[in-house]
């Protein structure tokens, strides 16, 4: 496989272009929403179904006995139309196909506007299920990435027109901020294993979700962590500033862009994160220019991308309300931006900015959840707590139900579940973390697994009680540690787990009810 052969840009052209690099971000931002709708279609009717844990619509209903008709701003998603297992159904396998129209270049912009709908309405439905910073990132990535898609329904590219650049400089704004956000609130949180650098020395254990390989890093010495979470901090609170430097220092961009895609690969690599290190990726690959992608496409793809094809600067009334609509999306999360920072306190305990002048405006765009705050782990947990599912036929004999990706039995080695998110198994880790707080879910997930709703069973791994649910479940608590290798040669176990107490009594399904 070899790469193009062409010259380098001329130099004293203005700018890069980037009309190859639309098209290749566009195609993998539909590989990300087809990896996100696919897996949700999986699990969407046991989390919220008719039969599910917190079906959504008892709660519009509440929603809108409560608000009155403002629930609807409140809560924007298709299913006030109907919120039946169905359409359920329908958008998810709806936005499966809207992501391979994507993929394939068809209609962009329309496909763009659809997947952000129906992803808003499943968010929406989800309710805690679907509250992840991740969900958030790509409902504001597919908006940001209308304002960049080409307006015709498929054209060549020889006659495409050329990528509006404040389209291109909204997802550039959106990739500085996740970064950034994500090293300097870590800072501002005033966390001392941040501050003395030994957070990831708990981190590969303590993450939501670990994977068979965070096992192994995680017995690297301590100063080698150290040494990681600095160079952590270098990507992201330095690299982001990449973004910002002029054209003919495309070369350090593109180092930064490196920087930036390794940083995420290495976070994929020892965890489970849905698509959250692939959607980060496709962001950072929009600072790629396409001189640059026609180095790395091998020579066979140049044929259908011709490097000096005649393309047209967009131009007429479309132009002015994308300039107006991007100004207002600037605006807008630059204000949010400021707010994540301003979380810092100061010694008197106030906020080191009053933003509170915003607080009317950032209620009226928070339901549509696409413009946005982030910082991942700004306080890292240092030990993990674990709930565990007991179940029962006789009261006397108990029996684990296990979970197919959380920590369960200590023996199994923590499994590869992304790209799919299992949701069930990502919200118990906060559940663990505040039991009491997340009662309003884990006691109708108990009441739906004794009741043996299929859509909710199906959520959990096989269950050891064969065709009959349990009559009597129990919720226990455990801390759960990595193994040393020492014990994992001696025992086999890839945990070491200490029983806690017990959340609950046993309870039947007539408790329940």
């Amino acid at each position: 496989m070899t790469s193009c052969s062409i010259e380098p840009p001329d130099a004293t052209l203005p700018s890069a272009s980037y009309q190859l690099s639309r098209r290749i971000f566009l195609r993998l931002l539909g590989l990300t929403y087809l990896l996100a709708f696919s897996s949700l279609a999986t699990q969407i009717i046991g989390l919220v179904g008719t039969e599910g844990i917190l079906p959504i619509g008892d709660h519009l209903n509440r929603a809108q006995e409560l608000y009155g008709i403002d629930a609807v701003r409140r809560y924007p998603t298709l299913l006030w139309i109907s919120s039946s297992d169905r359409t359920l159904m329908a958008l998810s396998w709806g936005g499966v196909l809207f992501s391979g129209a994507l993929m394939c270049g068809l209609a962009p912009r329309v496909m763009l506007i659809l997947l952000w709908l129906s992803y808003l309405s499943l968010a929406v439905a989800g309710q805690t299920f679907l509250a992840f910073q991740w969900d958030a990132l790509l409902l504001e990535t597919g908006l940001l990435a209308c304002f960049y898609a080409p307006r015709s329904s498929r054209p060549p590219l020889a006659t495409e027109h050329l990528p509006a650049r404040i389209g291109r400089w909204l997802l550039w704004w959106l990739l500085f901020r996740l970064m950034f956000l994500s090293g300097i609130t870590k800072l501002a949180s005033g966390d001392p294993a941040w501050a003395n650098l030994t957070a990831l020395s708990y981190h590969y254990q303590t993450q939501p979700l670990p994977l068979w390989t965070g096992w192994y890093v995680h017995q690297f010495p301590v100063w080698l962590h150290q040494v990681s979470a600095a160079l952590m901090f270098i990507i992201e609170l330095l690299f982001p500033f990449t973004i910002f430097l002029p054209a003919r220092w495309q070369r350090t961009r593109l180092a930064g862009c490196v920087g930036l895609v390794l940083l995420q690969v290495a976070i994929g690599v020892t965890g489970n994160y849905g698509f959250f290190s692939i959607l980060s990726v496709v962001l950072c690959l929009t600072l790629v220019d396409d001189h640059s992608w026609r180095q790395l496409l091998p020579a066979r793809l140049c044929d259908f991308f011709p490097e000096n094809a005649p393309s047209q600067a967009p131009h007429g009334w479309p132009v002015a309300v994308t300039v107006l609509g991007a100004a207002a999306l600037i605006a807008l999360s630059s204000v949010t931006f400021i707010r994540e920072i301003s979380r810092t306190l100061d010694s008197s305990g106030r906020p080191l900015v009053d933003l509170t002048w915003s607080d009317p405006v950032v209620e009226m765009i928070q339901p549509f959840r696409s413009i946005n705050g982030y910082g991942l782990f700004r306080v890292m947990t240092t030990e993990r707590p674990e709930i565990v599912i007991e179940g029962s036929h006789d009261g006397m004999h108990w029996t684990e139900w296990e979970f197919r990706w959380k920590p369960g039995d200590p023996m199994r080695r923590p499994r590869l579940a992304a790209p799919h998110q299992p949701r069930l198994d990502w919200q118990l880790w906060f559940a663990a973390l505040d039991p009491r707080g997340d009662r309003y879910w884990l006691l109708p997930l108990m009441r739906q697994l004794l009741a043996g709703a299929p859509a909710v069973t199906s959520l959990m791994d096989e269950s050891p009680f064969d065709d009959t649910p349990p009559r009597y479940l129990r919720l226990a608590y455990y801390d759960y540690q990595f193994t040393t290798p020492e014990e994992r040669a001696e025992t086999g176990t890839w945990w070491r787990r200490v029983f806690f107490d017990y959340l609950t009594e046993p309870v039947s399904l007539n408790d329940l009810r």
